[in-house]
């Protein structure tokens, strides 16, 4: 329901111009903060532009002449490959009306296929799949380096969908319709050229899409803000206008629920910020407000019942009861159109202080939750009972593993969930809701040796006093004198909860090399609910970075590390979290991954989508959150007289979500300091590490050889 966010950049774990009236808004001053010096490298803010072009190629060949002319590149390389290209790797599966679906990459799939098979073959050792789609021959066709972003189908989900084809990773894509059940594209079908858009089915000839409609249509943000009902054979110009947010809205999108009993709604949100929403259910007579919370989500239909997720607490008009941030409630969906502004919920969970949930599921007739507690995976399927009542059932899982809803299926009360942990290879169970059992299908074979290592969670106290928990991967017989190479990893934002994961490439590349890998819950993420998240929103940051640096200090306290041996990675929100670290505590590391990363906090609201993300970091609009966004934006607090560890900025091209700009500008600005620093920007991938695997390989291998000569030699 909500545009697409700063989300985990994966690396470790598997990973416009502003006018000058912008730029001079942006660089006001108030009684409260102290004037900004011109920005000299706003000209790298063009993005594709000749001259930084130039400049890009230039660092990256410089760069690349140390790190690829190590002779460990190679091996790493290839090493990374083997595990990202292993046959034995699980496939994951999509359920569509009893039939799995797969998306699979590897050396002869390098732009991916789309396949399918049997439930029954594909719980057998060697499934015999049906390519479906063909993503290679389609960008060989088209000569165009398509990447696949997935399908939007039409219910009951068993032949018409829409593709999502993504020129080289970005977040803007084309939709073309598709029938799985002839293989091929459907003949003068849907067609939507390249937009950031979100689209989906009303009947078999009617799409709702909001997408760029021409100038006025997209929001500052640059997400789509009008909805219009396009048929069958209509040209978008034709397109009728449903419903419409405005320019200064995150965006406006769209979802249509259905559940197996024929109950169907259009949800339209409208995203006021980031985290507030304006949810209106789509009636014969145009669009209806909901008298929901801003902080809410709709998660699914079930028994003519809406799902909906609180993060913030609820007394509903009328009510003398209050229903607590972080529960699920349900919602008689006849009572909702019959009457939006006095809603009646039934409670499904309650939060506790330590369990928060984290994904929710529906079946045909069954609901399915999935939980951390205390970081630790739990899972239930619900039950509602003829007085309207919910009744839990706890799952059987592995303890001190991840769990995850991996797909669900309306057609009947079957489920997958996936289990992972760190040294155990990832395995997917496969559910019944009906019998609430549970049984392994599948597992993946050990791609690294981790019988040398062990799981330890930690606790570190954070500047406030707060207890933030941490794992630490580390051989058994550590020496505990200082001496071990050691990476922290960290997100930190947004309400995203980092969890323990199987990766092959972290594993083999870093573990099995001896080094110790560390995964901080810090607050911003969403472990421990929605509160954890709003600790550290917009000027109250501090306490993020804070708990970040206490478990850093703690690793050296312990003689786990020390700074010598202590290196640190994150992405895009966590690739900030980086900057941060490097300009407050350079003292404390000797190795930095800053991963596609915002670092520039006073224009990051005019850079590719940042005006979407005010909500969690602030705005520059308000002179409170201008000084503290002047405080901590890692390129404005880089000084000529500190001595910063060297780090590996590394970006792509083609991210129009944060946009290669921050990095670009952030080394512009050490290198005018004469401060050392290698740069990686490679063309493709989008927000993400690359756009095939052989690409994605080369991205862990040039990391992990930075890695090794900081932290290990």
């Amino acid at each position: 329901m909500r545009p697409l966010h700063l989300s985990t950049v994966v690396l470790f774990l598997s990973s416009s111009l502003g006018t000058t009236g912008v730029l001079m808004s942006s660089q006001q001053t108030s009684a409260h903060a102290a004037p900004i010096p011109a920005d000299k490298y706003q000209w790298l803010e063009d993005v594709s532009g000749e001259r930084s072009m130039a400049w890009v190629r230039s660092e990256n060949e410089r760069s690349a002449k140390i790190l690829e002319a190590d002779p460990r590149f190679a091996s790493l390389a290839a090493s990374a490959l083997k595990v990202l290209e292993s046959p034995d790797r699980l496939p994951s599966p999509d359920l569509h009306e009893g039939l799995v679906y797969n998306s699979w990459q590897d050396a002869h799939h390098v732009r991916g296929i789309l396949r399918r098979t049997t439930l029954s073959d594909y719980l057998t050792p060697t499934p015999k799949w049906h390519t479906v789609l063909d993503y290679d021959a389609l960008a060989k066709a088209d000569n165009q380096s398509w990447v696949q972003h997935g399908l939007t189908c039409l219910y009951p989900y068993d032949r018409l969908c829409l593709v999502s084809l993504s020129a080289g990773g970005e977040d803007a894509d084309t939709l073309r319709e598709f029938d799985l059940k002839t293989g091929a594209f459907v003949p003068n079908g849907f067609n939507l050229p390249r937009s950031k858009q979100n689209v989906d089915w009303l009947d078999q000839d009617t799409l709702l899409v909001a997408r760029d409609w021409g100038a006025g249509s997209m929001t500052k943000s640059g997400y789509p803000f009008i909805v219009k009902l396009l048929k069958r054979g209509q040209p978008l110009d034709s397109a009728k206008e449903i419903y419409r947010g405005t320019e200064n809205d995150v965006s406006v999108r769209i979802q249509t629920l259905h559940d197996a009993q024929g109950h169907t709604a259009t949800i339209l949100s409208r995203g006021l910020d980031f985290f507030n929403s304006e949810l209106s259910l789509l009636t014969p007579t145009g669009p209806v407000q909901l008298a929901l919370p801003g902080k809410s989500d709709i998660e699914g239909l079930l028994h003519g019942h809406l799902i909906v997720s609180l993060n913030e607490a609820w007394t509903p008009e009328g009510h003398t009861t209050t229903f607590a941030q972080g529960a699920v409630v349900s919602l008689d969906l006849a009572a909702v159109t019959k009457d939006p502004q006095h809603l009646k919920p039934t409670t499904i969970f309650t939060p506790t202080p330590t369990e928060f949930v984290q994904e929710v599921g529906v079946t045909r007739n069954h609901l399915l939750l999935v939980t951390l507690e205390n970081v630790q995976g739990r899972a239930y399927t619900y039950s509602r009972a003829a007085d309207g009542s919910w009744s839990p059932h706890k799952l059987t899982v592995p303890d001190n593993q991840t769990v995850g809803i991996v797909s669900t299926d309306t057609v009947n009360d079957q489920f997958f969930l996936g289990v992972t942990s760190f040294l155990t290879p990832s395995s997917l169970l496969l559910g019944d809701a009906a019998t609430q059992s549970l049984k392994e299908a599948k597992s993946t074979p050990p791609q690294f040796d981790a019988s040398k290592d062990i799981v330890e969670q930690l606790f570190a106290t954070s500047k406030d006093g707060t207890r933030v928990p941490y794992f630490v991967v580390h051989r058994k017989n550590i020496v505990y004198d200082g001496s071990n190479p050691t990476l922290i990893s960290a997100y930190g934002g947004f309400q995203v909860s980092r969890t323990p994961t199987y990766s092959g490439t972290t594993g083999k590349l870093w573990l099995e090399r001896g080094g110790v890998y560390v995964l901080a819950n810090i607050r911003g993420g969403g472990e421990f609910g929605p509160a954890w998240h709003e600790a550290g929103l917009k000027t109250h940051r501090q306490r993020i970075y804070d708990d970040f640096t206490a478990v850093s200090q703690d690793l050296i306290t312990r003689k786990i590390t020390s700074p010598r041996r202590l290196g640190i990675v994150g992405g895009s929100n966590g690739g900030l979290l980086m900057g941060v670290q490097m300009t407050q505590h350079p003292e404390l590391y000797n190795a930095i991954v800053i991963q596609v990363p915002l670092l520039d906090m006073l224009r990051f609201e005019h850079i590719a989508a940042g005006a979407s993300w005010v909500g969690e970091y602030g705005s520059v609009s308000n002179p409170d959150e201008r000084t503290f966004l002047a405080s901590i934006s890692p390129y404005h607090q880089l000084k000529p007289d500190a001595h910063y560890p060297e780090p590996l900025i590394f970006t792509t091209t083609k991210d129009d979500r944060v946009g290669p700009v921050h990095a670009r500008k952030f080394a512009a600005r050490l290198e005018e300091l004469h401060k050392p620093f290698f740069y990686q920007e490679i063309i493709e991938g989008g927000h993400g590490a690359g756009a095939d695997l052989k690409q994605t390989a080369n991205t862990f291998a040039t990391q992990f050889t930075y890695l090794t000569r900081k932290l290990m030699d």
